[in-house]
Order: C-alpha cells, then structure tokens, then sequence
C-alpha cells in the first residue's frame, strides 16, 4: 500500500537519485532544500550512479553533503557515464540494496527523458518501488525534452539562490559548459514559479499520487 503523500514537511525517508554527479542537484536541489528546512530530522539517502573513482566524485561529495548540511547518507557508484544499459545486471543489483530504506518520498529522473541512463534510472525506481511515493525531476539541456509537470515546489528567491550558488561553486568541471549557469537555472524557476503563480519552483512529474 502506498503511504499518502501530505508534503514535504510530512517527508521523513527521502531517497534521492541521480546518474550523474550534478543531476540531483540540477533537478531538486531547491525542493531538497526547502524539505529540509521545513523537516529538520529528515533522513537523506543520496545516491549517485555514475562518480565513483573519477575527477567528478569529489565534486559529487561535497555538493551532496553542502546541499544536505552534511547530514546525507552518501552513495557513489562506478558505472560508465553513458553505458548504463550495457550495466543493467549491476545497477539492478544496486538499486536492490536501497529497498530496505523504505522512503516517504523518492525523487528520480524523468521517464520522458532523452538521456539513456536517466531513462534507465528511472525505470528502475519504478521496477524497484512499487508503492512508493516517486516525483521524477526535469533536467535542461539540448535535447529539449523538459516534461508537461503536474507538480510545483514553490521556492523562495533565496532558495533559489542557495541552489544556484551551491552548483556553480561544486561543480566547477562544468563551468566551462555554455549553458551551466546562472541563468539557465534561474530562468527555469522562474518559468515553473509562472506556472505555479509564484515567483520561482521546481517541476516534478507524479504519475501516482495517494492523498
């Protein structure tokens, strides 16, 4: 039976999942933030599929535990950045050590997203947890594959400052990329909050959701 789902404030086990170092933080960074201001005793799993042993795990790391407060059960995996599916075997094992967590609330890639391993992250989470409460995230990029969302966490403006902030200093392997900046993200909160009748939000997609 799935557990309703009240808020994030109602948000005790949070699992959170990403391919790549810097997707968890990109997608729900902000949500992230806003649920562990409002649940002070929440417990955070953190999972990253992608990082382990590269120039990217330190930055994985230390992004995971500033987005947290340090309060993050960190997990890094080694898998082939764009090689998932060739993996399969090995992540669904990995995905079968997270059942016992029993999380409120999961976040997860997008079903509809064009990248192969956070389609096939995605639907492992689903094959994984079946009654469980899951919001995939939206991740901007080239493909202009951003998702039709049925669900908007409002953000204040210093939310969005912090996740801003917190990417841009963590993720410095990235900055050279046109499009990982201030602007990119600022712009789509802002459009999400438009949609939400607020100033700025993150968009999730819940394809069940038990109240």
């Amino acid at each position: 039976m799935m557990t309703p789902f009240t808020g994030l404030n109602s948000v005790r086990r949070l699992l959170c999942l990403g391919a790549h170092s810097d997707d968890i933080e990109i997608g729900a960074g902000g949500a992230i933030l806003r649920a562990l201001a409002e649940q002070k005793f929440m417990q955070v799993t953190w999972v990253c599929f992608s990082a382990s042993g590269t120039a990217r795990e330190a930055e994985a790391r230390s992004s995971a535990a500033a987005f947290t407060g340090g309060q993050a059960d960190f997990r890094i995996h080694g898998f082939r950045d764009a090689f998932f599916q060739t993996q399969l075997p090995q992540i669904k094992e990995a995905f079968e050590t997270l059942k016992e967590l029993k999380p409120d609330l999961i976040l997860t890639h997008s079903q509809d997203d064009r990248h192969q391993d956070h389609r096939l992250i995605n639907e492992l989470t689903w094959n994984t947890f079946r009654s469980h409460q899951i919001l995939e995230y939206e991740i901007p990029k080239w493909d202009g594959d951003l998702q039709r969302p049925n669900v908007y966490v409002t953000l204040e403006p210093d939310v969005v400052d912090s996740k801003i902030e917190l990417l841009l200093h963590h993720f410095q392997s990235q900055r050279g990329k046109h499009w990982f900046d201030d602007e990119t993200f600022r712009s789509l909160a802002r459009l999400r909050g438009l949609e939400s009748n607020a100033r700025y939000a993150e968009a999730f997609v819940a394809r069940k959701l038990v109240i």
